[in-house]
């Protein structure tokens, strides 16, 4: 099994991108599914079936080897998260609130995001597939939805040993001290089925069979925008294994038409359409300069902008053909991870954590207990220390070459040096 997600800012192609991939790699034989978590659910046009409606959250076959799904998360999510909705609802009604805002308050936040993962999770595990293709939300939302399983759990973890204890020797004492209800065992139970789902979503996120794939175009925005993500993905844990430039125009004076759905060769300012292309080869030469500077050491594939827009199993068929030629990609091959990893030193050890592209000035580090915050620019994670570490102080940090360093030293109050 292997699982190759795609992201990339909006409008940049990554639905179509995705598409073409799992197209391509059904027609060599590999049997796959491609789905997506992206709100827009544009992923049935392109490839021209319907995915809503009777159909949603079922894979619906869109040819021999190659089907679709698009999530439904009332369908995944309505009976575990309505238990928990009545016992929310009901502690928010010993508060005097209204019943139309309560219901109101208690709708599951990121629900989509969990319906996601738990469908993903799903598919890996049970589903017949060698390859499951995700074409994912735009950047943002694709930080959140693969953050969310280890913060989640994180969260779940310290809540609940602390409520099982409550359930199990306050009540209802405590519910009449409190004067409110402690939730029922059913409410427990359905938070720690999320917990082990959470977990075991993560370990398929940052196992060996799962990669993820920066879509971009050309321009210095895009570019600035997929540069972070690449960082951020680092930062929890994912490997980002290549990148693909959309919407490359022909070189100018190649003969080729003007590509459909591009922006209109400016007539009415007096430009040249010869000038006008040239202009924008010019800079998409630049562009692609950055790319390969920017993201050095992972495959670039190029996509040239075509005539026509590719709708359907055939024109995407086409695309990824123009994408890769002969060169048939293996798409199962394990993924090559570099997570964080600690090595001993002389003066005690040194937490290692791939963040390519980050600065030091974007960096934060805070040490918490058992814990290390790490923040790179909006985004953060808490990464739990192993047991050396955590009789351990921090002793400095350093970014360089892609890669943070955090010194540590044995505390000498728990670590007496021998």
């Amino acid at each position: 099994m292997r699982v190759i997600l795609f992201t990339g800012k909006g409008g940049v192609g990554k639905t179509t991108t995705a598409a073409a991939t799992a197209v391509r790699a059904a027609r060599e034989g590999v049997k796959t599914l491609v789905m997506s978590t992206d709100a827009a659910h544009s992923l049935g046009d392109t490839l021209g079936v319907a995915l809503g409606g009777p159909s949603a959250g079922l894979p619906v076959e869109v040819e021999p080897g190659l089907s679709a799904l698009q999530v439904s998360p009332p369908l995944l999510l309505g009976e575990s998260w309505r238990v928990v909705q009545d016992y929310l609802l009901s502690l928010l009604g010993t508060l005097g609130i209204d019943p139309v805002v309560a219901e109101e308050l208690t709708r599951l936040p990121g629900a989509e995001e969990v319906a996601a993962l738990l469908e993903l999770r799903a598919q890996v595990e049970s589903g017949p597939w060698d390859l499951v293709v995700v074409d994912c939300a735009p950047t943002a939302e694709t930080l959140r939805l693969l953050a969310l399983p280890e913060a989640l759990a994180w969260h779940l973890d310290r809540l609940l040993p602390a409520q099982r204890g409550l359930i199990r020797t306050l009540r209802p004492a405590a519910a009449a001290a409190a004067g409110m209800p402690l939730p029922d065992v059913e409410v427990v139970e359905a938070v720690t089925g999320w917990q082990r789902q959470m977990r075991r979503v993560q370990r398929i996120l940052t196992g060996d069979q799962t990669s993820v794939r920066l879509v971009l175009t050309p321009e210095r925005v895009v570019i600035a925008e997929s540069r972070r993500t690449w960082t951020s993905l680092s930062l929890y844990g994912f490997v980002v294994d290549a990148v693909v430039v959309n919407r490359l125009f022909p070189d100018a004076g190649a003969g080729a038409p003007a590509a459909s759905g591009g922006a209109a060769p400016a007539a009415s300012t007096g430009t040249e359409p010869d000038a006008w292309r040239a202009s924008w080869n010019a800079a998409q030469r630049t562009g692609l300069v950055e790319v390969r500077e920017s993201f050095a050491g992972l495959p670039v594939v190029l996509t040239p902008y075509l005539s026509a827009e590719p709708i359907g199993a055939d024109a995407l068929a086409n695309l990824a053909e123009a994408q890769y030629g002969d060169d048939a990609t293996d798409l199962l091959a394990p993924v090559a991870h570099r997570g964080m990893r600690v090595e001993r030193t002389a003066e005690g050890f040194t937490l290692t954590l791939p963040l390519p592209l980050a600065h030091a000035k974007d960096l934060g580090l805070q040490r918490r207990d058992e814990e290390l915050l790490v923040v790179v620019g909006e985004h953060r994670r808490v990464l739990t220390l192993p047991a050396a570490l955590q009789r351990c102080v921090v002793d400095g940090a350093s970014v360089r070459d892609g890669m943070l360093r955090v010194r540590f030293v044995p505390d000498e109050e728990v670590w007496p040096r021998g």
